[in-house]
């Protein structure tokens, strides 16, 4: 990356702080920008779900690893629920998504509670041989008692695919019959997956991250207390195809030593180490084995740090620092946090990073672990939190000695509790990697970048004032 006219910052950056220039390009097509990060880690497409509690579990890891990116899950997550979250992801379909599924013996209410678990918005009812027999919607429960049973709101005529439909047909198919919707049958008739109009769509222009066996990816984090090794040694054991190494101020001799720790294990899988700011701090955890530098400590959404403390560094300057001393190295970074816009995406990934991590962004999608919620104007909603607020802490520490507990309750840099509204018009995350994949794409043929990698090289950057960055948003009304 070059700054406009060789003009060096003065001062630290971040995002808002810089914009792009278009350059002589060549690049004829948005869709010959090839997304696959050069990591080594084997996604396709640079998105990393951070690992927080409110935001990544199983259905958000397989519904962005069909499209390419990575979950990485907490790293406080129950042993038997860490090998429930790998098997899970492991066993979903690469193309169908999973559908939401009730019985002919649930009612109307167990259908509202799960509906907005996933962003298709209805609900295959299936008979006792997993045979669909109904379909239902959120408008079916119009007017209808919420103790009824689920067959009284269905609509009982099924279409369906058979497995193998291509996706074009597929697609033609739901524009004719105008559903957005339908379920997927093997050749016997039972379910398997389902499938929108939409998805037929993203299916074609995404390529999902399989591992070696042809499986969704998934990636965990552990922390540096502890029997580290232990903890690595089952993570990699449970098929995890990335480690994250993972605390919130990654220079410390603690961290060196478990990344040590977890390279000596000799696992095949790209190791991440983090969070820093500093090329000395880069330096340190290549030298002790990390494969990729986790980069970010202040800019989340959810995050206190900054102004509890006064420690951190602006998010852009952190990853140009940060970059040219892995590039030297042969190695990679992830942008971790600041991320609020596809162009944050794509100024991260020109900043050097091969991926980038965002969590509160997704916090707000049917996928997220977190419960939906209507507030007093009915309005959905979900709660998310920092990984360093008292809420995470208390978690974390549940099986310490009580007063150990009241004791780090103190030190909380995070927020426990903000209110994540769902869009109506983007309530999923496939919706938001959508507009993430369209800003990257259009930012890359702007720099005449084919790959990520090209891009590192190609974009030009200018620095902008608060007014610079105000002038680049749209207006939702008019200014008279």
């Amino acid at each position: 990356m070059k700054f406009l006219n060789n003009m060096l910052p003065q001062h630290e950056l971040t995002f808002n702080d810089v914009f792009m220039v278009p350059s002589l390009s060549d690049v004829e097509s948005r869709m010959d920008v090839d997304l696959t990060p050069p990591d080594g880690v084997g996604a396709t497409f640079p998105l990393v779900v951070s690992n927080m509690n409110a935001v990544s579990g199983r259905r958000m890891a397989e519904s962005v690893a069909r499209r390419g990116g990575i979950a990485i899950l907490p790293q406080d997550m129950p042993d038997n629920e860490l090998k429930k979250s790998i098997d899970y992801v492991k066993s979903r379909h690469k193309i169908y998504e999973t559908p939401l599924t009730l019985t002919v013996n649930d009612r109307l209410q167990d259908a509202l509670n799960i509906i907005h678990k996933r962003s298709h918005g209805a609900i295959v009812i299936v008979d006792e041989h997993n045979k669909p027999i109904g379909i239902f919607t959120e408008k079916d429960a119009v007017d209808k008692d919420r103790f009824a049973q689920i067959t009284e709101a269905m609509t009982p005529s099924v279409f369906s695919f058979v497995e193998g439909t291509s996706l074009g047909e597929m697609h033609n198919e739901l524009s004719e019959r105008n559903l957005r919707f339908a379920p997927i049958v093997d050749n016997k008739g039972v379910l398997i997956g389902a499938i929108t109009k939409r998805g037929t769509v993203r299916s074609k222009m995404f390529t999902p991250a399989l591992d070696a066996k042809g499986r969704l990816m998934i990636g965990a984090a552990i922390g540096i207390n502890g029997d580290v090794a232990a903890k690595a040694a089952r993570a990699l054991e449970l098929g995890v195809d990335v480690l994250v190494v993972d605390t919130a101020h990654g220079h410390q001799k603690k961290m060196i030593s478990a990344v040590k720790t977890v390279k000596a294990i000799n696992p095949k899988v790209p190791i991440v180490a983090g969070n820093i700011v500093t090329a000395k701090a880069a330096q340190d955890l290549l030298d002790a084995g990390a494969d990729i530098l986790k980069v970010g400590v202040g800019p989340g959404a959810m995050c206190t740090t900054r102004m509890m403390t006064g420690v951190g560094r602006p998010q852009f300057s952190a990853l140009l620092e940060c970059a040219e001393v892995a590039r030297k190295a042969g190695k990679q970074i992830w942008a971790d946090g600041g991320v609020r816009y596809p162009r944050d995406v794509a100024l991260a990934l020109a900043a050097g990073s091969a991926s980038v991590m965002v969590g509160s962004w997704l916090a707000g999608t049917h996928e997220s672990v977190s419960d939906t919620f209507t507030d007093e104007s009915g309005r959905l909603y979900k709660v998310n939190f920092g990984m360093a607020s008292k809420r995470a802490v208390t978690s974390r520490t549940s099986k310490q000695d009580e007063f150990v507990i009241a004791q780090k309750e103190l030190f909380q840099e995070g927020i426990s509790k903000s209110r994540m509204y769902i869009d109506p018009e983007h309530p999923g995350v496939e919706d938001i990697i959508d507009q993430i994949a369209a800003g990257v794409r259009s930012s890359m043929t702007y720099a005449g970048a084919r790959s990520i990698s090209e891009f590192h090289d190609k974009a030009i950057v200018g620095i902008q004032s608060g007014a610079g960055f105000a002038e680049g948003k749209a207006l939702d009304s008019s200014w008279s």
